[in-house]
């Protein structure tokens, strides 16, 4: 990759910076993982419709956020992200990653499970009525039950004693999903059918790291109901 510093001329040693949008779910997990491992970072927010010369400098290929800039080298993707901070920073506070092989696959498996099975079917679920919104809510609900499964007995976090890879890949269901819930009018995730998955988001945006990175609820209410609004009004 090309070494580029933020001001376009030659980047620091251990300089970091992140481009992001406050209200993403994909950023937040990348800032949880750079607070949870003492990681000091730049944060450069981001207008993703209008995207800004430097997010198309860095990421020219997916154009989006979270992008990562560690010793002028731009990473996207945040679950990558958080691999790389583990790798890059070995010493830097505790391994987002188990040490075990096995482990670390299991890990890397649940991280991505409701990411691409959940998802598309929860935003699905948020912008539209009727029939599609029915399918979405059918596979969302398959979904749920396997998660709530992995999750009975789970006494603090999916890694353990300490907030791990999964936790931190899960976070948007604890905090996005809710919201997502209340602007669609769905229950995707009730306290009825998914009392340890909600135990478990209750634990992990009560952490206090997670607590004091969170966007506000109210802010993100009213974001997420804009965009159904805006998405219902290109159907109709």
């Amino acid at each position: 990759m090309k070494q580029v510093g933020m001001d376009g001329g030659a980047p620091t040693e251990e300089e970091v910076t992140l481009l992001g949008l406050w209200v993403s779910p994909f950023v937040r997990r990348v800032e949880w993982a750079l607070h949870l491992k003492g990681i000091p970072y730049a944060y450069v927010e981001q207008d993703i419709i209008d995207k800004s010369p430097l997010l198309l400098r860095l990421n020219p290929l997916l154009k989006t956020v979270p992008v990562l800039v560690h010793r002028g080298n731009p990473l996207p993707e945040s679950l990558i992200i958080l691999e790389y901070l583990d790798e890059a920073f070995p010493g830097k506070g505790p391994s987002i990653l188990p040490r075990d092989p096995l482990c670390r696959a299991e890990a890397r498996f649940w991280a991505k499970f409701p990411e691409e099975k959940l998802l598309d079917n929860a935003w699905i679920a948020m912008t539209t009525d009727g029939e599609e919104k029915e399918m979405a809510l059918k596979s969302a609900s398959v979904v749920m039950e396997k998660i709530e499964e992995r999750l009975k007995g789970v006494v603090n976090f999916c890694g353990g004693d300490e907030v791990g890879f999964a936790d931190l890949a899960w976070g948007w269901i604890a905090h996005w999903l809710p919201v997502w819930d209340e602007v669609g009018g769905t229950s995707i995730l009730n306290e009825g059918k998914h009392p340890a998955t909600l135990a478990w988001a209750r634990r992990f945006t009560g952490h206090p790291v997670i607590k004091e990175n969170l966007p506000p609820r109210d802010k993100t209410l009213t974001y997420y109901t804009e965009k159904r609004k805006r998405i219902m009004a290109l159907k109709a």
